[in-house]
């Protein structure tokens, strides 16, 4: 992956018309520098605290954030959801969502700026395929099953379907209506992905870094539940287009 990509626009103009929205679950060691780093990128960040135990939340303090608290641990898609709805009370073009981990770097933030001043109205995810050999064994052949079964439900590629590393256009936000009763979890990313499709919106990817460490606290995903529910949700989109598109043949008199 190329170090630095050529900016086809200026940073500072668009700097105030994004979002940051980074959920946080007991990120005390990773939050603050992350959400530094953030902020030096775009002027408006809003951090989620979802029921976390630790220091996440000291460790906001007087960093120049919005914050948001779940009572309780309620997920990652239930604290996003939670982040664009409030993103979306202020005019603005998107939402850049990153990870609370530190698996993501702030200053590739220009990329995605740059990538949507060439693709408006794109869902630009932050794809890490490039990588993959810096993936830990158990997420490697999860994100591939999760991929192969949203690239087969879009019906196009799409190289990783798990980076939280997104750009998300606020016309797909207003349009969105999500299962997000049901999906509070990893799975509505995946689902963000097939609804953005269903209603005509394209994917872009960027090539971003993976970056794992034993400094990094061990990821909230679980491979094996997780690409179970992403599984179940791929398979009820398909089913319900097929009853959909059977339900539309003509009757035959």
């Amino acid at each position: 992956m190329p170090q630095s990509l050529p900016l086809i626009i200026d940073k500072e103009k668009f700097k105030e018309k994004f979002t940051a929205i980074i959920p946080a679950y007991n990120e005390g060691k990773t939050i603050r520098d992350l959400v530094n780093k953030t902020a030096s990128q775009i002027s408006r960040v809003v951090v989620v605290n979802d029921g976390s135990a630790d220091d996440t939340c000291q460790q906001l303090v007087n960093l120049p954030i919005e914050l948001l608290s779940n009572t309780s641990n309620k997920g990652k898609g239930y604290s996003l959801w939670r982040g664009f709805h409030l993103a979306l009370e202020s005019e603005l073009r998107g939402v850049i969502t990153l990870d609370g981990d530190g698996q993501h770097r702030p200053e590739d933030i220009p990329r995605f700026l740059a990538a949507y001043s060439e693709f408006p109205d794109h869902l630009i995810i932050g794809t890490r395929i490039h990588d993959l050999r810096s993936f830990p064994p158990s997420r490697r052949w999860a994100n591939q099953l999760a991929n192969l079964g949203i690239s087969l439900a879009v019906g196009s590629r799409v190289p990783d379907t798990q980076s939280g590393f997104r750009l998300y256009p606020a016309s797909l936000l207003r349009r969105l209506q999500l299962n997000s009763h049901r999906y509070h979890g990893f799975v509505f990313e995946s689902e963000v992905i097939i609804e953005a499709v269903k209603l005509g919106f394209k994917i872009h990817s960027i090539p971003i870094a993976a970056i794992y460490g034993n400094e990094l606290r061990r990821s909230h995903f679980h491979p094996a539940w997780d690409t179970i529910q992403v599984g179940k949700m791929i398979v009820g989109k398909i089913a319900s287009k097929i009853l959909k598109s059977g339900s539309k043949k003509p009757v035959k008199k």
